[in-house]
């Protein structure tokens, strides 16, 4: 029992003393290699910091939530990108200019209703079909990256509403809305996980399907419900980002689904599902934009952040899988 709480606190606790030492790191660090004269662990650089982990973070979010059921989506970038596209591209149609400012909120709407259908997609197939999340959602993204450059070709697809940038850079107390929303979303989505029905099913479901489906779990129309979720989230995601910058290229969001598989896996989220938390996810997106924030801070180039994410993620990987297989000898015993 002791070993099984201190594993428990290993996990649970490993993703803050990473981001503790991290801080430290960087911060010390930064006074001899830094070109820049900012301290690393200034306030503004770290509410910076929390504004860029917002794209990956609301996404991040809605994959814990299906790897902790047991499955992947893979075409979370491809759809954050193609609802990106379809919210500015609706603001230049005829009767949306017609609206004014008016229009922004139905542009919202087209995005977020767009997400929750490709998400709706994914899950009919996964549950009609009962082929696996992986290979279906690897079809999926090819399939909406496709649709995003069918959409426009090549080009970006481009409209300013300095209404909407207003929106997107309103903030409280230097909190700037990406940020707020990616707040709000991991509070809301934590309290689903911890505290209602569809939460304790999600693990259920996760850790033994066909035990769920003997406790009388509708686990069809349960993974159905979390896929609809992480395709509104990954909407929501290009919402907050993009209802600032304006303007979409057809590559935007490739690999997302890397990042926030790895945060996932880094804060503890387990790839066999039945496992995970929203706290633990926060903090491995938090982790990773320190890392690829502090690596800059220090002049480090964008292959090497990514080796050391990698070799992170292998690492952790590798500790997760020691201490699992420790549980079970233990439960031999």
């Amino acid at each position: 029992m002791k070993s099984d709480n201190m594993s428990n606190l290993i996990k649970n606790g490993a993703i803050w003393g990473f981001i503790v030492l991290e801080l430290i790191f960087f911060q010390i660090a930064g006074e001899f290699w830094s070109l820049s004269e900012r301290a690393f662990m200034d306030l503004d650089n770290m509410l910076l910091l929390l504004k860029q982990s917002a794209p990956i973070g609301i996404i991040a979010v809605g994959m814990t939530v299906i790897m902790i059921n047991g499955n992947i989506d893979l075409s979370v970038g491809a759809t954050y990108a193609l609802c990106a596209i379809v919210m500015l591209d609706s603001m230049s149609w005829p009767f949306m200019e017609s609206l004014g400012d008016w229009a922004i909120p139905l542009a919202w709407l087209f995005a977020l209703l767009t997400g929750a259908v490709l998400g709706l997609i994914n899950g009919i197939i996964v549950w009609k079909t009962g082929v696996d999340a992986f290979i279906v959602t690897l079809g999926s993204m090819l399939g909406y990256r496709g649709l995003v450059f069918m959409y426009n070709g090549e080009n970006p697809t481009y409209h300013l509403n300095w209404t909407m940038v207003d929106i997107a850079e309103w903030d409280i107390f230097g909190v700037e809305t990406p940020a707020l929303v990616f707040l709000a979303v991991a509070l809301i989505v934590w309290f689903v996980m911890t505290r209602t029905v569809h939460g304790r099913n999600a693990y259920a479901v996760g850790n033994n399907r066909e035990a769920a489906v003997n406790a009388a779990i509708r686990v069809g129309p349960h993974m159905l419900i979390n896929f609809v979720l992480i395709g509104f989230l990954a909407a929501l995601s290009a919402v907050t980002f993009y209802s600032g910058s304006g303007s979409v290229n057809p590559n935007d969001g490739m690999l997302f689904e890397l990042w926030a598989i790895t945060a996932v896996v880094l804060g503890g989220t387990k790839l066999i599902g039945g496992a995970g938390s929203i706290v633990g996810t926060f903090g491995g997106v938090i982790a990773i934009q320190l890392l690829r924030k502090g690596l800059g801070h220090i002049g480090a180039d964008t292959a090497t952040v990514n080796l050391v994410i990698g070799l992170i993620l292998i690492a952790v990987l590798f500790l997760d899988r020691q201490l699992n297989v420790k549980g079970k000898e233990e439960l031999k015993v």
